[in-house]
Formats: structure tokens, sequence, C-alpha cells
């Protein structure tokens, strides 16, 4: 841990363009919150403390990030980024190092933070600007005949001469914590908006002979902020997109890497292949040579290896053990392990069970609440009637059973070892190992029975 750095987060604006109740540094990209991601950058620079100034809708921020290890400041008037950053300054000691950094511009990265943070020491302070082709609506950097920063001029402001400047500020900074703190006191509000501009503390600072170092991202779109719908849409396709890489470099490969969303986190093994529009969420674990067919969702899911998940199959809070096969069309709920080489066909459901080596369910079955055996061969429609509409009752299918075509087994009851179940039958008591049960009514053909017809 830095037992220096201090990070404030600027998180209190409205957002209107937005269009929405939830504040803005909650939307989601990657479905987590666009200020956990600033967040947990900061984390990873190693800040000894991290302050995130809150205003509109704060009380919902606070709970929905509740988890986040940080100091949480208020905005009561929303008077201008200086006068955000000097809500946070009581909260610093001593002469730190400070970085400023926006709840809304999610995709800065740690190796950038840490260029510009190299540069900061006592006499020096740094600034992360970007060379844009477009740069309107950006404040623009303006340089001295030798190259020095002296200042920002925002777009409105800026002169014609001005505007064609391609360097824009971020408004990302890294400074000490006694300059900073001198400056904002310096700051007046004397604009048409009334408000204290963060951005005017470079011009006081090149007055003072303070060297203005300045370092640029790797990509724009780490500096890319959230205005409105669009934005996030098109930062959750460069998110999206680094992730893939960012995988593809451990080995994985993707039929199309711009057809995959992970929201949240993946673990691979050798040889994983995933095809197009696979979402992965919560914390997954994929076993080497695994293959997941197209529009499969995978939640919070532990899946061994030499798997084949078949398309249109969603997998939640289970576990798979090696050599599964799984849908097309299948259905595994929260609580199901599958033990080694089991299959589950199209249209399965399982719930809340465990399935054993070597085990089969094929066709159009639902198997909760069960405790299935080695080597069990379930037929098509069965169902396992486990809830009685009060509680919920358990099931136990010991090994090598073989059980027949739409079948009900109505819960409690337990089939024994190598037990056989007739196709067609409701099964109400348990069942010995190694016998036959069946439960039908009796055949009827009724001759000359005629089917009823319309009159012409």
């Amino acid at each position: 841990m830095n037992n220096e750095l201090n990070v404030i987060i600027l998180a209190a604006g409205q957002g209107t363009r937005m269009k929405s109740d939830l504040p803005k540094v909650l939307h989601l990209l990657g479905d987590k919150p666009l200020l956990e991601h600033v967040i947990l950058t900061a984390g990873q620079l190693g800040a000894d403390a991290i302050h995130v100034v809150y205003g509109h809708g704060g009380e919902t921020v606070k709970k929905s990030l509740a988890h986040m290890d940080v100091n949480w400041i208020e905005q009561e008037q929303q008077l201008g980024t200086g006068h955000a950053v000097d809500q946070a300054m009581p909260a610093i000691t001593g002469n730190k190092p400070v970085l400023i950094l926006y709840g809304d511009v999610p995709l800065i990265s740690q190796h950038t933070l840490a260029h510009l943070l190299s540069e900061v020491d006592d006499n020096t302070m740094a600034l992360l600007t970007a060379a844009m082709n477009d740069p309107t609506g950006y404040g623009r950097i303006i340089r001295d005949v030798s190259g020095n920063v002296t200042g920002i001029v925002e777009q409105k402001d800026a002169k014609p001469e001005q505007k064609t400047i391609k360097e824009i500020n971020t408004g990302i900074l890294a400074v000490k914590s006694d300059l900073l703190r001198r400056w904002l006191n310096m700051l007046e509000n004397n604009n048409a908006q009334g408000e204290f501009y963060l951005t005017d503390i470079i011009a006081i600072a090149a007055k003072e002979g303070i060297a203005i170092k300045t370092a640029k991202p790797a990509a724009l779109s780490e500096i890319e902020g959230v205005n409105n719908k669009i934005h996030l849409a098109e930062l959750e396709r460069v998110y999206q997109r680094q992730q893939a890489d960012a995988l593809m470099i451990e080995g994985v490969t993707f039929k199309d890497p711009a057809r995959f969303d992970l929201r949240g986190d993946l673990r691979t093994g050798k040889d994983v292949v995933i095809d197009v529009n696979v979402v992965i969420e919560g914390k997954v674990s994929l076993g080497d040579r695994v293959y997941i067919a197209p529009n499969c969702v995978i939640k919070d899911a532990q899946i061994g290896s030499d798997v084949t998940i078949h398309p249109n199959t969603i997998v939640e809070k289970s576990r798979i053990g090696d050599g599964c096969e799984l849908g097309p069309f299948a259905r595994l709920r929260p609580e199901t392990q599958l033990n080694n080489h089991v299959k589950i066909g199209n249209f399965v459901e399982i719930k809340k069970s465990t399935v054993d080596d070597h085990s089969k369910v094929n066709h159009l079955s639902y198997v909760g609440d069960t405790t299935m055996g080695k080597r069990v061969n379930v037929g098509a429609g069965t169902i396992t009637c486990n809830y009685d509409g009060a509680f919920k009752h358990q099931t136990v299918i010991k090994d090598d059973v073989f059980i027949g075509s739409d079948t009900q087994l109505v819960a409690p009851v337990e089939v024994g070892e190598g037990a056989t179940i007739g196709a067609g039958s409701t099964v109400t008591h348990d069942a010995p190992a190694g016998q036959l049960t069946l439960s039908r009514a009796m055949q009827k053909t009724r001759k000359g029975w005629k089917r009823p017809q319309k009159n012409k």
C-alpha cells in the first residue's frame, strides 16, 4: 500500500442527460457501477485513502457501494469541481500526493495513473492530457513557446486560434496536498456559472513557477466520460473487447470476440473455446478443453475439464464435473452439482440436486431436490414432484436405476439400487432395489366406437 497517496473521486454530478432516476455513477458497465470501476482502479494503485465526493442521489450511491472501502464526503451545494475537491481536503493531513479522478470515467487504467503519479514531487504537478482529432467541447491545453503548460482555456472561452489546439484537458491530475490546498483557497467564482473551477489551478501553478508535467493515456477510451446512454453503450463494447483480448492472451479461443460479454470474473484452463453471444456473470471457472456453444449464460459456476455446453443453455450457481455434456436448451439452477461424465439433455431443468457419475437425463425432464446415484438413466418427460404447496421434499435415486419415460416421482420417495420404473408411472412409495415398479390404469379398447362428427 502507498501510505502517502490520497485519491479524490468526484461523483456528485446529476447526470441529467442520462434521462434516468438512477444517479449517473451507478449506471452499469460490465455489470458494475461506473463509480465502482474507478474505485477499484484507485485501489490497484495502493492508495492510503480513497475519498468519494458525492451529491446527487448520495444516499443511493452510498448504499449501493457500501461494500467499498472509501471515505464518503457530501457536497451539499454544487459549486463546481474546485469546490468539490475542497470538500475532501480536511480529510487529508500532511503533505501527500493527491490524485483527482472522476466517477463517470470508468476505463482509466492503473498503468496510466501510475505513470502520471511518477511525475509528482514538491515542486511539480502532473496533468493527464490527450490529443484528439476533434477536440470540440474540451478545454484546450495552453503552452508557451518553450512548450511549458501555462493554463487551460475552456471551449466557450477559447479564441479562434485556440480552438485549433488538439491537446485537451482530461481533468485528471496529481499534485501534493499542500500546493493543492493553497491553490483551492485562491480560486474565484467570477464566471457566468458562479462556480469554482479546478482547472483554474493550472494557471496559478504556472504563475508560481511550479513545473506542470503532462502524461497521455494509452487509449482515448481511458479518458472518455459517460454523459448519456450512447456513451455508456460505446464504452461497454470497449470494455468487453478489452476483457476478450485479455482472455485471448491467456489462450481462450473466441469465434467472435465482439460478441462476448463478461460481467464478472472468469478463470480459464487451456484450449477453451467460446462461441458467439455467450454471457459470463459473477465468478466462473472453466477447466481445460471446455466448449461453450452460442447463446449460453453461465453465472457463478465451476465447470471442470472436457465439458461441452450446447446452445442456449443456462448454468447458475452450479458445479459441473469433468466430461459432462449439457443442453441444448438445458437449465441448471442454483445448488446443482453434476459429478463426472453426466449428460443433461435438451429442455431439461435441474435444481438443487446432485447427479453422480455417468448418469443421464436426456429429454424434457425436471429434477429438483434430488440425490441421484451413478449410471442412472432418466427417460423423457420424467419429473420429481418435490413441492406440496408448502414444503420441499427429497427424492433419492440410487445407482443403476432405469426410469421409464413420463414418470412422476412424488417426494419424499426413494428408488432402490438397480430398480426399474415402468414408463408412465406415478411413484408415491419407495421402489425396492432390483425390481420393476409401475403404476398404470388398465388399458381398454371399445369396439365399434365412432369419433363424433359435425352435421353437414
